[in-house]
């Protein structure tokens, strides 16, 4: 992967100022101490005869004098600049609150749901790819978390109108179309289809790049792992079309219902949860694995009849399966992380279903997601629930029955609350993005490195009580509450898209 010096990267990508989150109140004294109204001219000179009478009124002694007051002279000290907030080393007071630098976004859109959806997947469209020009469309599905189980749906989110985001004073870009900068509201529609209990997961059947959306008449699958211990396979491809064509009527036979359930798991619920990329679009060659909080890993395949669960499960793990990974490069081998601390690597093809490799510990406590880059194979992230990021060389791995213990070729301990998502820019194999509990979503670069006589200078200059910021870190976005999921945009450069509490982002930065 490419190298590149700290300092050729954006220096301005904190997205966030503090401001107050109340003004001054004008005393009301003040007002009422004006008094009542003055005619504007009453002090001007109306004849002559006052001018004259004026100049003789005036003598040496006993003579009332004004006393002159100095000028006012206006101050020419510019406002102070908003200050950027960082994470650990500012703390927001009790009238302070964050307000975003769109000087730094691109694109930056947020919006609200009925209920919280806790997981999401971008979906494939047919808009096509490396899209640059706005405004911009993307199509997502996710799962609800509502109050009661009977209220929770699976939903196919159309956004539209996602505009770029305009800045205060001078635009560089704008030369541009004005369709290109217009700053309106963007627009949120979606199609649901019930969903019985809670969806902890959600993921969309992989699509080959470059390929369009199935037609209508092909299914477009989506797994949601429920909180009832059911994993199920949704047909999506419906809804879709019907945010697409006007008055489109979809088969509720064939969506309101799942196409297959998952029953290996029995009740035990879990999160874990990952599709093969075949290659092509053709169902009949996925496969779907899935880890539940018993430590077991299932397989499911699919056959030109339909799917069909394996009954054997894979164990190795000792305690809650958290994540899953295929290989990119080898159909047959996965990863797995778990609450037991481990990263385990498995082949589906070796006997007794046991992992081929591992390392144990990855992290000093439970490792809660894990990322395979798609372009470098060898490289895979972890993020655990110490609020840690690592990368590992999987070359350095050992086999099974060793006691050497690879070291990472990078660790990070930016985030202060446990690593809630992360994943590899799709295209560019040194960048990826993270998400943590405490409400950061960041984006960072391996591919830079401090010069050492910056590193020397910021040695020196770092405040006392500041934060040593780490070169690689590129951005912080801020501004959602408990950030649960975060994905690239596959279609549009350097998308990135979060789910929360309060609703999704949707943002671009200056910065990837």
């Amino acid at each position: 992967m490419s190298k590149r010096s700290a300092s050729d990267r954006e220096t301005d990508g904190q997205a966030f100022a503090k401001a107050s989150g109340s003004g001054a109140k004008r005393d009301e004294n003040e007002v009422n101490d004006i008094g009542e109204f003055e005619d504007a001219w009453e002090d001007e000179i109306e004849s002559e005869e006052e001018v004259v009478d004026g100049e003789t009124g005036d003598g040496e002694d006993g003579m009332d004098v004004d006393e002159v007051m100095p000028a006012i002279e206006e101050s020419e000290e510019l406002p102070p600049a908003p200050e950027a907030f960082i994470p650990g080393t500012h703390v927001l007071g009790k009238d302070e609150i964050l307000e975003p630098d769109d000087s730094v976004y691109i694109m930056r859109h947020s919006m609200n749901v009925t209920w919280p959806c806790l997981s999401f997947d971008v979906l494939r469209d047919s808009l096509g790819d490396e899209r640059q020009r706005y405004p911009v469309t993307t199509y997502l599905v996710a799962g609800t978390q509502a109050d009661q189980a009977s209220k929770n749906e699976l939903s196919v989110f159309k956004m539209s109108s996602l505009h770029r985001t305009q800045k205060d004073g001078d635009d560089s870009d704008s030369d541009e179309e004005d369709d290109d900068a217009l700053d309106e509201d963007a627009i949120l529609e979606f199609r649901s289809v019930p969903h019985h209990g809670g969806v902890n997961r959600v993921r969309a059947q992989p699509l080959p790049p470059a390929s369009p959306l199935p037609p209508a008449s092909q299914p477009y699958f989506t797994a949601t792992w429920a909180d009832n211990g059911k994993v199920h396979i949704w047909d999506i491809r419906p809804l879709i079309e019907s945010l697409d064509v006007p008055g489109y009527s979809w088969d509720k036979s064939r969506t309101n219902k799942p196409a297959f359930t998952i029953n290996s798991h029995g009740r035990a619920e879990g999160f874990a949860m990952d599709w093969a990329s075949s290659g092509n679009a053709n169902p009949s060659s996925l496969r779907l694995l899935t880890g539940d909080v018993h430590s077991k890993v299932y397989l499911t395949t699919t056959t030109p009849s339909g799917f069909n669960a394996l009954s054997q499960p894979f164990t190795s793990h000792t305690s809650s399966v958290e994540d899953l990974q295929w290989s990119p490069s080898e159909p047959t081998v996965f990863a797995s992380c778990s609450a037991d601390r481990s990263v385990q690597i498995w082949d589906v093809r070796s006997k007794g279903r046991r992992s081929v490799a591992g390392i144990e510990p990855a992290h000093e406590s439970d490792v809660n997601v894990i990322s395979w880059n798609r372009s470098t194979s060898y490289l895979l992230l972890s993020g655990g629930d110490e609020g840690g990021i690592k990368v590992w060389d999987l070359r350095n791995v050992q086999k099974k029955g060793t006691t050497v213990l690879p070291s990472p070729v990078a660790s990070f301990k930016w985030h202060t609350a446990p690593i809630t998502s992360i994943e590899w820019h799709p295209t560019e194999d040194s960048i990826f993005a993270a998400s943590g509990a405490d409400d950061q979503v960041t984006l960072w670069d391996l591919g830079v490195e401090p010069d050492d006589d910056e590193m020397g200078t910021s040695m020196n200059d770092t405040p006392d009580g500041a934060r040593d910021v780490p070169p690689q870190l590129l951005f912080v976005h801020q501004g959602q509450k408990d950030v649960k999921e975060v994905h690239w945009h596959p279609q549009i450069p350097g998308a990135v898209l979060s789910t929360a509490l309060d609703g999704f982002n949707i943002f671009k930065t200056i910065s990837v």
